[in-house]
């Protein structure tokens, strides 16, 4: 299986409406690949919480008009990144797209573990409420995003409905870049699963960028990782090797905390 992850930047003086034609460009580029994966946020930044309001637009918007395209010219499975959602309830919500080869929406997944603490986007946006997996014709994607990644547990619900490829685009900031490579690389271990970490490049309302997208093998080895620039990262990768490393080393069946208790 072929994976490109589009590592862009979303720098001040580029209009939303250009990094969208880029961005589709770039994405229509990829025809050849299995799975396109974009970043978190890239219509905006994911730290310029000032335009969230005035850029969120609804779940079948200009972003996904123009990423449904460019999936379908491409011929591609395409994670959309995300875009500042405006819901039908009025609340603004961080949501990623998944689209078919065909252009279909596949599946929309409102992050559920939004940053900031008590500023930026843990006020500015609802969480979500729904795990969400993709089945691929090679795998199933386990669909998160971002901070997501600090927390195991939701990691696990994904395997449990079934994930064997974990895909996570992100907006992370360079000061924490070792907590990034850490952790993509830890969720990879612990679920025996591949996982694609798509990060942005330069800098969002002056916070540097991560960069550095990485892929890792369910025994936790980096097969690709791309530096702090603009990038593309474009790794083969065998779908197979998840059950081939559950059956070798089937630690996930020792699992006792987390399931559903004994019966009394």
């Amino acid at each position: 299986m072929r994976a490109s992850l589009i590592q862009i930047g979303a720098e001040e003086g580029e209009s939303v409406e250009s990094r969208r034609a880029r961005v589709a460009s770039l994405v229509r580029e990829q025809a050849g690949a299995d799975l396109v994966v974009l970043p978190e946020l890239w219509t905006t930044g994911a730290f310029a919480y000032e335009v969230f309001a005035a850029e969120a637009e609804p779940l079948r918007g200009p972003t996904y008009e123009a990423m449904t395209r460019a999936a379908r010219e491409a011929g591609v499975w395409l994670h959309a990144g995300s875009v500042p959602e405006r819901g039908p309830d009025g609340r603004l919500y961080n949501t990623s797209l998944v689209l078919s080869p065909s252009g279909e929406l596949a599946a929309a997944y409102r992050k559920i573990h939004r940053f900031g603490f008590d500023k930026g986007e843990a006020v500015l946006m609802g969480a979500g409420d729904a795990l969400v997996t993709v089945a691929l014709p090679e795998t199933t994607l386990g669909v998160a995003t971002c901070y997501d990644l600090r927390f195991p547990e939701l990691f696990r619900g994904l395997v449990d409905a079934g994930a064997e490829t974990l895909v996570i685009p992100a907006g992370w900031p360079e000061r924490r870049r070792s907590h990034w490579t850490l952790l993509a690389r830890a969720r990879a271990v612990e679920n025996q699963s591949f996982v694609l970490a798509c990060g942005t490049a330069g800098t969002h309302a002056g916070v540097p960028q991560a960069g550095h997208s990485i892929v890792v093998d369910p025994w936790g080895e980096v097969l690709a990782e791309a530096g702090p620039d603009e990038e593309i990262l474009t790794v083969e990768f065998d779908p197979a090797k998840v059950a081939k490393t559950r059956d070798q080393f089937p630690a996930l069946k020792d699992r006792v905390l987390g399931l559903n208790p004994p019966a009394r």
